[in-house]
C-alpha cells in the first residue's frame, strides 16, 4: 500500500495545518515587514538602551522588557512559520532556504540584543534584588530573576556575540542536515518512510517485524558515515561550549534551563534505574503470553493476542480522544476540538515530512500547531491525544504573555502525558473482556516504559557518549553501538535478546542532537503525572482547577514552586519511588 493509499484509508490526506493564521506564504509581505521591523526595532534598543540598564529605575527596566517581550514575540511568529513550513517539505530547496533566513535573521537580532543579558547580569545583587522587589516588575519578575541564574556562564559581549552569529552555521545547520537525511530516506525494496517502517514493529506477524528491523538498520547503516560524524561534531561542540561557559557536566545546562537542580535530576535518574527489575519481569511476561522462547528486539512492540487489531480512521481517533478529553473536563474537550475543526494539525504521511510528532507553540496571540504522521493504530491514537495535551497546555498559557508560555521541558510533559492517560483510562472501561482489558494494560505499560525507562536508558546513552567524546576524542560507529547496547542491556537483562543490527538504533534519535539531556524530562513528566493522577483519583472534580491552574501557569514560576500548590515536593525522596511503585502495580495484576 502506498502512502496515498494508506493516507485515503485513513482520511488523512486533507487533514493539513493551515500556516495563514502565521503567514500566507514566504513571499507574503508581512513577512518582510515583520523582518525588517524585528531589525529596526532591536537597532533602536541598542541606541537607547545600551549602557543604561545599572541606571534604570524599576519604571525603565518594566518598559524595556516590555518591548523585549514584543520583539522576541515577532521572532517567535517568523521563526514558528519557517519552521512549521519546512518540516513537511525538507527537500523543498526554497522551504529550507527561507528556514535559514530566518534563523540568521534571529541570530542577527540576538547578538545585538545580547548586551541586555550581560548589563542585567552584571548588576551586584543587593542592587538587582532592589529592582526585583519593586511591585513595578511584578510581572517580570520571574522572567529577570531566571536571567540571572546564568550569571557564571556568561562571556563577554564580543565573545557571545562571535557564538550567537556562528550559530546559525553550527549546531542548528547540523541538525537540519540530519532532518535532511531521514526526510529524503527511504527503507527496503518499496522505497518506504521511517514512519512506514517503524510502524511494522507493532505487527502481529513476526517475520515482518523481523524484516522491519532488517530495512531500518540497512537504511541506517547507507547514512552510518554521515550520521556518525554529526553525532561526535554535536558532542565536541557541547564539549567546546560546556567548558567556556564553565558548565559542571555534560546535562549541568540542561538542568539549569529546566529550572531544576542537578540532585533532582539525579534522584530521578537512579529511582529509575534502580527499578529496571519492573522491565525485565514485564518482558518475561510477554515472551511467555506470546509463545516465544527468545524474545528479539524487534520483538518488543508486538501486540498480544487478545488485544484489538482494528485500524482507526482519523474520524474516530478525533471521536476517541475527544470524548476522554470529555469525561475528564469540558473545557479539555473544547479546546482539542479546535486543533481538529480549525487547521491547526498535520497529520498524513507525505514524502519530505520529518518523522515522528510535536506539538509547537507559536505567540499568545495565535493557536499552537501540531503534526503527527498517522498510520492509524491504538498507538497513534495515544500519539495524537499526546500532542494535543502539549497543545492544550500551550493554549491555557497563552494569557501569561511570550515569556512565560514557554514552559520548562520537565513540567512540558505533564499535560501530554496526563491527556495519553486520560484517554487510556477511557479506553479500558471500553473494553469487556478480561483478556482483552490485560492486553490494552500491557500495551499502556510498555508506553509508560517508553517514557521512564527507555528514556533513562537512552540519559544513559547520552551521558556515556558525552563522557567518551570528552576522554577519548572523536567515537567511531562501533564505540557509539557499544554504547547504546550496553544501556539497552542494563535496563531489558537477560528479558530480551539484543541482535547486533540493533546496536546503530542510536542513530535516528533526534533529541541527541536537538536537545542535549532533554529525554530525561519524559521519565520526570511521567512519574509525576501518575503522581497528579491518583490525586485525581482521590480528589475527583476538585483536582481539575488545581491541574488547570498549574497549566495556565506556564513557565511563570519554577517547577518547585508550580507544584507546591499540589502537594508534591520534587525534594522528597519518596515521591519519585511512588509514582514507580504504581507502575508496579500495574504490572502485578498483569503478572496475577
Amino acid at each position: 500500500m502506498t502512502t496515498n493509499d494508506l493516507n485515503d484509508k485513513l482520511q488523512t490526506t486533507a487533514i493539513l495545518w493551515n500556516l495563514d493564521d502565521l503567514y500566507k506564504s514566504i513571499d507574503d509581505r508581512a513577512v518582510a515587514n515583520d523582518c525588517d521591523w524585528c531589525t529596526k526595532e532591536s537597532q533602536e534598543l541598542v541606541t537607547t538602551y545600551k549602557n543604561t540598564i545599572a541606571g534604570l529605575a524599576a519604571e525603565e527596566l518594566q518598559a524595556l522588557a516590555e518591548r523585549l517581550e514584543r520583539l522576541q514575540s515577532r521572532l517567535g511568529k517568523l521563526a514558528t512559520f519557517a519552521f512549521l513550513n519546512y518540516t513537511t517539505q525538507v527537500d523543498n530547496t526554497p522551504a529550507g532556504a527561507f528556514y535559514q533566513h530566518i534563523r540568521e535573521l534571529i541570530s542577527e537580532v540576538e547578538g545585538r540584543l545580547i548586551f541586555f543579558e550581560l548589563e542585567w547580569n552584571d548588576l551586584d545583587q543587593q542592587r538587582a534584588q532592589q529592582l526585583l522587589e519593586d511591585d513595578v516588575l511584578d510581572h517580570y519578575r520571574h522572567y529577570l530573576r531566571s536571567l540571572r541564574r546564568y550569571r557564571p556562564h556568561l562571556l563577554s559581549e564580543a565573545e557571545e556575540k562571535i557564538l550567537i552569529e556562528r550559530k546559525v552555521v553550527g549546531r542548528s545547520s547540523w541538525i537540519t542536515l540530519f532532518e535532511k537525511v531521514f526526510g529524503n530516506l527511504r527503507f527496503g525494496e518499496k522505497g518506504r518512510t521511517e514512519e512506514e517502517v517503524l510502524s511494522d514493529l507493532y505487527n502481529a506477524n513476526r517475520e515482518v517485524r523481523q524484516k522491519a528491523a532488517a530495512e531500518m538498520t540497512e537504511g541506517l547503516e547507507s547514512q552510518n558515515h554521515i550520521l556518525t560524524h554529526i553525532y561526535n561534531t554535536l558532542a565536541a561542540e557541547k564539549m567546546i561550549s560546556d567548558r567556556q561557559r564553565s558548565y559542571s557536566s555534560w546535562v549541568n545546562s540542561m538542568n539549569l534551563d529546566n529550572q531544576v537542580e542537578d540532585a533532582t535530576v539525579d534522584a530521578l535518574i537512579a529511582a529509575v534505574t534502580g527499578r529496571y527489575d519492573i522491565v525485565q519481569r514485564y518482558y518475561g511476561v510477554k515472551k511467555r503470553l506470546l509463545g516465544l522462547d527468545t524474545l528479539y528486539d524487534y520483538d518488543r512492540y508486538a501486540p498480544l493476542p487478545a488485544l484489538p487489531a482494528q485500524e482507526f480512521s482519523w474520524s474516530e481517533c478525533r471521536e476517541i480522544v475527544l470524548s476522554s478529553f470529555a469525561g475528564f473536563s469540558p473545557e479539555m474537550a473544547d479546546i482539542g476540538k479546535r486543533f481538529f475543526e480549525d487547521g491547526y494539525i498535520h497529520a498524513p504521511v507525505i514524502q519530505g515530512k520529518r518523522g515522528g510528532a510535536f506539538a509547537h507553540p507559536c505567540i499568545p496571540e495565535i493557536h499552537p500547531y501540531v503534526m503527527v504522521n498517522y498510520t492509524g493504530s491504538l498507538r497513534d491514537i495515544s500519539t495524537v491525544a499526546h500532542e494535543l495535551g502539549h497543545g492544550i497546555h500551550m493554549v491555557l498559557a497563552a494569557d501569561k504573555g511570550y515569556f512565560y508560555s514557554d514552559t520548562p521541558l520537565v513540567l512540558a510533559e505533564t499535560a501530554s502525558v496526563f491527556a495519553e492517560l486520560v484517554v487510556f483510562r477511557s479506553q479500558l472501561q471500553l473494553l469487556e473482556d478480561e483478556n482483552a482489558r490485560k492486553a490494552f494494560t500491557c500495551q499502556k505499560l510498555e508506553s509508560i516504559f517508553a517514557t521512564v525507562f527507555r528514556q533513562t536508558s537512552m540519559n544513559r546513552f547520552e551521558e556515556a557518549m558525552h563522557q567518551g567524546r570528552r576522554q577519548q576524542g572523536e567515537l567511531g560507529s562501533d564505540a557509539l553501538s557499544e554504547y547504546w547496547l550496553a544501556s539497552q542491556r542494563k535496563m531489558f537483562g537477560d528479558s530480551v535478546t539484543l541482535t547486533d543490527d540493533y546496536g546503530l538504533w542510536w542513530s535516528y534519535i533526534p533529541h541527541f542532537l536537538a536537545t542535549p539531556g532533554y529525554v530525561y524530562s519524559y521519565a520526570f513528566g511521567e512519574l509525576l503525572v501518575l503522581a497528579l493522577y491518583r490525586l485525581y483519583q482521590e480528589e475527583g472534580d476538585a483536582f481539575i482547577d488545581k491541574y488547570f491552574s498549574l497549566l495556565a501557569a506556564g513557565g511563570s514560576d519554577t517547577p518547585y514552586a508550580l507544584l507546591t500548590p499540589l502537594g508534591i515536593d520534587l525534594n522528597d525522596e519518596n515521591f519519585w519511588n511512588q509514582g514507580l511503585e504504581l507502575i508496579d502495580s500495574m504490572l502485578r495484576e498483569v503478572e496475577d
